[in-house]
């Protein structure tokens, strides 16, 4: 693996940990402050979403350095 190819891993795999982390703690943040939104639907549609995103993001990487 070349040395840039390692880079750009790195700088996605930090950017959707920081992402991921962002999202979680604005879902956080209004489940807290409206307590009327704390449907459990709703939050674990959210978390779905999280998730989701950071496997599509862990599978382009991998498409992009093989």
């Amino acid at each position: 693996m070349s040395t840039l190819t390692l880079a750009l891993v790195l700088v996605v795999g930090l950017l959707l940990v920081l992402v991921s982390g962002l999202v979680l703690a604005g879902l956080a943040y209004v489940t807290h402050r409206h307590p009327r939104m704390e449907k459990p639907l709703g939050v674990a549609i959210g978390g779905g979403g999280v998730l989701v995103a950071v496997v599509v993001g862990l599978v382009a990487v991998v498409a992009l350095t093989t």
